[in-house]
């Protein structure tokens, strides 16, 4: 798998656990917390799998 992929697949990993932390916010936090860190995980990951 190229890089580029990769990053392309962690972004939107990102950005679906972004959604559940957006929809859960209401319901259980704790759940949307974690699943925001996670989505900056994921994030950083793609960030610094691009870069390095």
């Amino acid at each position: 798998m190229s890089t580029d992929v990769t990053v392309i697949l962690l972004l939107a990993l990102a950005g679906f656990l972004i959604g559940g932390a957006y929809s859960t916010w209401k319901t259980s936090r704790p759940l949307s917390i974690a699943l925001a860190v996670c989505a900056v995980l994921a994030a950083a990951g793609a960030i610094a799998w691009g870069f390095f």
